[in-house]
């Protein structure tokens, strides 16, 4: 059997892992909410502060793969886990460990769904007429900005920004290094809220991730958004500029 037809020939086992991360997000959206949030973290801080003092790469290595785990499979608490980055290890090294475990976690949903449901539909998507193929041209024509324009909006869910691109066939590369990028500002604000969260769980309260709203953050989000979306408006108007 050639290796090329394998895939085609075995189609459960190539649907496979989009299914399980779907499973998985499903039941951990019902099971997990209460355990991976900020009242948890709350009660155990200092236990988790003390075995980082002991154990910090040990406590860094754990913390990138329960975060990666947390993306790959979508469950409840990303942003949690992103504020608990900088709680443990300061901005600095938290956002680096941020912005690793959830890019990896990115890649996997891209690949499962690549791997299965997304093969199928590009082809679809390429073998039909009219709007569904005019949509997957104009996005394969923009990626780059597309794609960073989806990490930088705040409202796109990250989960759609990981399926999205994968069932319309854009290329691994370009997914990889937007991923990086783009999550990297709301990887920041995220990040330096948990620097300040001892001193607010002093005093009884629960961390403000409305800071991401707020117009000194906001702002610069939005410019990158018009940067990043730059190109497709040039290339707009050169189209229409041309005979």
């Amino acid at each position: 059997m050639d290796h090329a037809e394998r895939p085609s020939r075995n189609p459960l086992l190539r649907h496979a892992p989009l299914a399980i991360i779907l499973t998985a997000a499903v039941v951990g959206y019902f099971t997990l909410g209460d355990y991976l949030s900020f009242d948890t973290l709350a009660k155990n801080r200092e236990a988790l502060l003390a075995f980082r003092d002991s154990h910090y790469w040990l406590m860094a290595a754990g913390f990138i793969g329960l975060y990666f785990v947390i993306v790959a499979f979508s469950l409840p608490g990303a942003a949690v886990a992103s504020v608990t980055g900088g709680f443990l290890f300061g901005l600095t090294l938290g956002t680096g460990f941020n912005v690793l475990a959830a890019s990896l976690g990115a890649m996997t949903i891209f690949l499962a769904a690549r791997w299965g449901l997304g093969r199928t539909l590009a082809a679809r998507m390429e073998a039909s007429e009219g709007t569904l193929r005019n949509f997957r041209h104009g996005l394969l024509e923009n990626e780059v900005s597309v794609l960073l324009l989806m990490r930088l909006v705040p409202v796109v869910p990250f989960f759609v920004a990981n399926l999205l691109p994968a069932l319309v066939g854009v290329r691994f590369a370009n997914f990889v290094w937007t991923t990086v990028i783009g999550i990297i500002p709301g990887a920041l604000v995220y990040t330096s809220i948990g620097t300040g969260l001892g001193e607010v769980f002093d005093r009884g309260e629960r961390p403000d991730l409305s800071l991401l709203w707020a117009p000194e953050v906001i702002g610069p989000i939005l410019g990158l958004c018009v940067l990043a979306a730059l190109p497709m408006v040039i290339k707009a108007v050169r189209g229409k500029k041309e005979p």
